[in-house]
């Protein structure tokens, strides 16, 4: 059973940054972002699978990083450039397997509760 704990929301100024952290307490293969605001579809962000390759949503490219200690499993997304349209709270996901369609929220298996990012104007 894999089990994961984000943490690192909050409230921050548009333009200012933010570092996302999920702690994984399994072994993870594929792990990712998503986002949900309210009244809206639960949205990628982004994703990173072994050896590196990583896939980002448009609307994050250029501001957001995702990255991961292997050691520690533990995921992060830096955000930085952060605007109001950021707003959501969001979601990080795992899988114990590679997935050829990470832009999928179905295609994992692993879910945290969600920590809360708000981009006040």
């Amino acid at each position: 059973q894999v089990q994961l704990v984000e943490s690192g929301g909050g409230l921050v100024q548009a333009g200012g940054s933010l570092r996302l952290s999920c702690v994984a307490s399994g072994l993870t293969s594929t792990m990712g972002w998503f986002r949900q605001a309210p009244g809206k579809e639960r949205e990628f962000v982004a994703a990173l699978r072994p050896f590196g390759s990583t896939v980002y949503a448009d609307s994050v490219k250029g501001r957001f990083t995702i990255s991961r200690d292997n050691a520690k499993n533990t995921l992060y997304l830096q955000m930085n450039s952060l605007k109001p349209e950021d707003t959501a709270v969001y979601y990080c996901a795992a899988d114990v397997s590679y997935k050829t369609r990470p832009a999928y929220a179905a295609e994992y298996d692993y879910w945290g509760q969600g920590t809360q990012v708000t981009v006040s104007s």
